[in-house]
């Protein structure tokens, strides 16, 4: 029997980067569906979580992702550009953030074609993995978007006319992420559970493999 779960997902979260690799093999190796649910960053849902409290906070996840993509020996690099539009000086969010729009709509309407996971896989490794610059120009995402079966152009178009209904379905992501009882990404929900963490990828194929999980 296929197992299912659902992967909740940010194109601005490093530790959604570090995760998302091996989710996607996951689901090559075992018989298990993972639907990707991306969600707005937190800087652009509610930037107080981060940026108004400790400013240890964001020192820390840059470290800490730093040091975890070493220990995992996954290409990294804070994106260049930014995914999210902001001061790191003073943490001003900006008004206008074209990049993380079109990427979250870009997702979603991935996965409406059921390849959200292979979609955020292929363009994460753009936007972190360092060995692209400008990641949002050329053709480098129609690339990610080839890579992972898809028609870059049918996206892009779809995620300008469609706008505002996969903004919905974003939110909506985020309010069911929510009922699953977390706020943070990555989190993957099985059965009921939410996994919060790329360090919780182990765990949570541990409780799959509880329930039935099989090699394909």
């Amino acid at each position: 029997m296929t197992l299912k779960a659902d992967l909740y997902f940010s194109f601005r979260s490093p530790y959604s980067y570090l995760a998302i690799g091996r989710y996607r093999a996951l689901t090559e190796m075992f018989d298990v569906e993972i639907d990707l649910r991306v969600v707005w960053p937190i800087a652009i849902r509610d930037p107080d979580i981060l940026f108004t409290g400790n400013p240890n906070v964001g020192r820390y996840i840059m470290m800490d992702a730093f040091r975890t993509a070493q220990m995992l020996d996954i290409p990294y690099r804070w994106p260049q550009p930014d995914p999210v539009v902001q001061d790191f000086a003073t943490r001003e969010i900006a008004a206008n953030q074209p990049y993380i729009h079109r990427m979250c709509r870009l997702g979603q309407a991935a996965t409406r074609r059921g390849k959200g996971i292979v979609f955020a896989d292929e363009a994460s490794k753009l936007i972190f993995s360092g060995k692209v610059d400008n990641w949002h120009e050329g053709d480098h995402l129609a690339g990610a978007a080839a890579r992972a079966g898809l028609d870059f152009a049918e996206l892009e178009a779809e995620a300008a006319s469609d706008a505002k209904a996969l903004d919905a379905e974003i939110a909506a992501n985020q309010d069911a992420l929510e009922a699953a009882g977390h706020w943070g990404v990555p989190t993957l929900v099985f059965d009921g559970e939410p996994f919060f963490g790329q360090d919780r990828i182990e765990m949570a194929l541990w409780r799959m493999n509880d329930k039935g999980l099989t090699e394909r």
